[in-house]
């Protein structure tokens, strides 16, 4: 039996197939579960957008909307957000302190290895980070690990000669070398607070050592213990080679001596590397360690962890924000963050293919903790805000290195019970 469709049967149901597809394309589309990120990394918006696409590509029915705010008010936004009920889906945290504050108000939804396995990538010390003193669970993963340490300009360096030093007493006359050059030695200044830390801890960790943090926490010390003393009278040394007026330079004029050529070295962290690029291509540097104390000792860079990625307690799409933070977690995803961000993921497993990043990398294998941000950022005041006020003080000679050791002590005495008892 032969069966005729007549051309119009055809058009109309060809018609109808294609309404239905688009309806059916249209309705996958209202589908798809959008998930609000928010960060205090504007900068990093293009990387971001590549990095997340990797993700939607292979979750075509998630999407994710990254929001950025101005890092200094970054988490008065994020508080009123939360508080509010109209926060994100996921949230870049900061670390310990920064990540206590909002898992302690319970805005962040704790992680267990059986939801998260991926939290087997990580190291214990990265999760320690993300994680809450008093319960011991983890509340994020783990972004980025920054090391704190020394940048010098490779061209002036191997034009004129110049070796990093391997200790204090060497820097002294590398120092006295670069001047001679008219070229300023370092370029850090100390009018912005919380870069005077960093320049701290990078000066004295290698005279307080490895066994200065745990003898802190231990009760067994304090910051009034001459190794620490020692570490802050090293820093007032350097006056000499820092830049004339250097109590009134700020951190981008810093960056900018550097950057220009005007300065040979930039003590700072890893987090520098992806921005001094973008600002100078042509600036071809090297990050080297601290010199060290003294002879056979090895030069020690302070180590820390930036901060993660953390699910909120309240959103109604866990399953969606799971299976990203899940990814987040990946070597596959750690190791473009390190190509695109120039950081150090944390993730085991992360093919690590910058040369610079990779000097970063092993120079960790000798390092201490970023003290105050790693043990001193939970309660007021901060152990930080009263470092970082002491050391101005300090550099612009108001105040002895003893004096700053006693300050910071007694602050943090008020709520740390084992400097109570001192």
């Amino acid at each position: 039996m032969t069966i005729r469709v007549s051309r119009r049967r055809v058009l109309e149901t060809g018609a109808a197939a294609a309404a239905l597809g688009a309806f059916g394309s249209s309705a996958a589309m209202a589908q798809a579960t959008e998930l609000s990120f928010w960060t205090w990394r504007q900068e990093d918006r293009a990387q971001y957008a590549e990095l997340f696409k990797m993700f939607t590509d292979k979750n075509p029915d998630i999407k994710i909307n990254f929001q950025a705010y101005e890092a200094q008010n970054y988490a008065t936004v994020l508080s009123t957000g939360l508080a509010a009920g109209t926060g994100p889906d996921i949230i870049h945290i900061r670390a310990y302190g920064g990540t206590e504050q909002f898992a302690k108000a319970g805005y962040l939804q704790a992680l267990t290895k059986e939801a998260v396995p991926e939290l087997a990538n990580f190291s214990d010390s990265a999760l320690g980070a993300l994680s809450m003193r008093s319960d011991k669970q983890v509340y994020g993963v783990p972004f980025a690990s920054q090391t704190l340490g020394v940048f010098i300009n490779k061209e002036l360096f191997d034009k004129n000669g110049w070796k990093p030093a391997a200790t204090w007493d060497e820097f002294a006359d590398l120092a006295k070398k670069i001047k001679a050059a008219n070229v300023i030695p370092i370029a850090n200044g100390t009018a912005t607070a919380w870069m005077c830390e960093v320049l701290t801890n990078i000066v004295a960790g290698s005279f307080y050592g490895t066994e200065f943090a745990p003898d802190l926490m231990a009760g067994k010390a304090t910051f009034q213990d001459p190794r620490y003393i020692a570490g802050l009278t090293k820093l007032t040394e350097l006056k000499d080679h820092m830049p004339p007026g250097f109590t009134g330079i700020d951190y981008p004029t810093s960056q900018q001596l550097f950057l220009s050529g005007r300065a040979a070295m930039f003590f700072g962290g890893s987090f520098e590397l992806a921005n001094f690029r973008k600002q100078n291509p042509n600036l071809k540097m090297d990050f080297v360690a601290p010199p060290a104390a003294k002879a056979g000792a090895p030069g020690l860079v302070s180590l820390f962890y930036d901060g993660g990625y953390a699910i909120n307690a309240k959103t109604a799409k866990k399953d969606a924000a799971t299976k990203l933070i899940r990814f987040l977690s990946t070597p596959e995803f750690g190791t473009k963050f390190s190509a695109l961000l120039g950081n150090i993921s944390p993730i085991k497993g992360v093919d690590i293919a910058d040369p610079t990043l990779k000097q970063v990398a092993a120079l960790n294998a000798n390092s201490v903790p970023y003290i105050m941000a790693v043990h001193f950022r939970y309660n007021e005041p901060t152990g930080s805000t009263l470092l970082q006020q002491g050391i101005q003080k300090m550099m612009g000679g108001q105040a002895s290195p003893a004096d700053v050791a006693k300050s910071v002590t007694e602050g943090i005495a008020t709520y740390f019970e084992p400097f109570k008892k001192k």
